[in-house]
């Protein structure tokens, strides 16, 4: 994903003529990366203080690729919980790029089209890239 938001903040860049380009694509990316590391580990932390309320104080001793998944985590509700765990940080690290995209590349008003504008463009070019050129 992250080559994917690092292809789209080149692409708007390109398309925006900004100057220092690459400076802007790094940044982007480099915050899709740190947002996304910082709420993984954000959610490692919550999802062991569950456990670990849950089972006791034996939880901690037990090496963590003996824990089974018992508890909370089991039917619809563990679930949508273990997907949101999941999904949630590549959101925000998207997020987070989208924004960098709107206030510093393409100089735009903040929206739901503007922070998500490009992403059609750019699958589009990709595609695009694997057709055979014709002679």
């Amino acid at each position: 994903m992250m080559i994917l938001v690092a292809v789209w903040l080149y692409q708007s860049a390109l398309k925006a003529k900004t100057s220092n380009l690459l400076m802007w694509v790094a940044a982007g990316t480099i915050a899709f990366f740190v947002v996304q590391f910082l709420l993984v580990d954000v959610n490692v932390y919550l999802l062991e203080s569950i456990r670990s309320s849950e089972t006791g104080a034996g939880y901690e001793a037990v090496d963590g690729a003996d824990r089974k998944n018992e508890g909370g985590f089991q039917g619809f509700g563990g679930v949508l919980e273990s997907l949101f765990f999941e999904l949630m940080p590549p959101f925000a690290g998207f997020l987070a790029a989208a924004l960098i995209r709107v206030k510093f590349i393409t100089k735009e008003a903040i929206s739901v089209s503007t922070l998500f504008g490009g992403v059609k463009e750019m699958f589009a070019g990709i595609k695009q890239s694997f057709k055979a050129s014709e002679k």
